[in-house]
């Protein structure tokens, strides 16, 4: 019988004592068993369905009961096509039964403000912080329910790089900021689990500790590689780097961000309403 400890190893590559008791089911087993989904079966997703999972995201924890999070869904498959267009190396996109945008939403509390006859005074980065970690936290929900409804997602923070024209697209009035694009649909084949860095290297106790960093990043590329070698072909700018014979988790992210990237999103922000002081 596979056990939660079974799956801790699926999501890390180390062994553990930790759920050696406790049966692979549940929630806790469901969480554990997350895979990111980007190819999806043509069948619908029901209004119910989407309800039912829309309702279950909007019931995550919200900073200061703020609740600033507003959520888009595509419904015209022509603007879903026109997203997928921006992103050519994502079809999934424009495969999906269904694309949402979900965002920060800071317009409603400025309403509020309005409404009640009282000033506001808080256009700042700390408001457009709790705006974000509404956004993710209900996303986080959303993901969650969705995979119990029997259903798969992927979460498409490239939208971002399209910051401007997503947000005509949407009509994103001022104070509403775009942080994640959505997948979902029903799954057309099983997926992976995607290798996590070690709890040693992120779980710190009593204070932040990365005096270890090299050799855990070090073992983490070789246990990952060995699930899931990345071929030669997919290495990230080779023009620039050349091919590397080991190319690991680190070397990825490490050429990743070796060159700008949306930069336009700090002053699309401050357009947006925030003074981010």
């Amino acid at each position: 019988m596979k056990t939660i400890a079974d799956l801790i190893r699926d999501r890390f590559g180390l062994p553990t004592e930790a759920g050696r008791s406790l049966p692979a089911e549940g929630t806790v087993a469901e969480i554990l068993s997350h895979r990111i989904h980007r190819r999806y079966k043509p069948d619908a997703v029901s209004d119910e369905t989407l309800e039912i999972v829309l309702a279950a995201a909007l019931s995550a924890p919200a900073k200061s009961d703020l609740q600033q999070v507003a959520v888009v869904v595509v419904r015209d498959k022509t603007n879903q096509a026109t997203i997928a267009g921006w992103i050519p190396d994502m079809p999934w996109i424009g495969q999906c039964p269904v694309f949402l945008v979900f965002c920060g939403d800071h317009r409603r509390m400025r309403r509020v403000a309005e409404l009640r006859a009282k000033p506001y005074v808080n256009d700042t980065l700390d408001m457009f912080m709790n705006a974000a970690v509404d956004a993710a936290l209900v996303m986080q929900n959303f993901v969650t329910a969705a995979e119990a409804m029997g259903l798969g997602c992927c979460p498409i923070s490239v939208v971002r790089d399209h910051v401007e024209k997503l947000s005509d697209l949407l009509a994103l009035p001022a104070g509403v900021f775009p942080v994640a694009g959505m997948c979902l649909g029903y799954p057309a084949q099983a997926g992976w689990i995607s290798m996590r860095l070690p709890p040693a290297l992120t779980v710190h106790t009593d204070r932040y500790d990365d005096s270890k960093m090299p050799a855990l990043v070090e073992d983490y590329d070789r246990r990952r590689e060995a699930r899931h070698a990345t071929p030669r072909e997919s290495q990230r700018l080779p023009d620039r780097w050349g091919y590397a014979e080991r190319y690991g988790w680190s070397e990825d992210k490490a050429r990743q961000y070796s060159v700008p990237q949306r930069h336009s999103f700090g002053p699309y922000i401050r357009r947006q309403g925030f003074g981010l002081a």
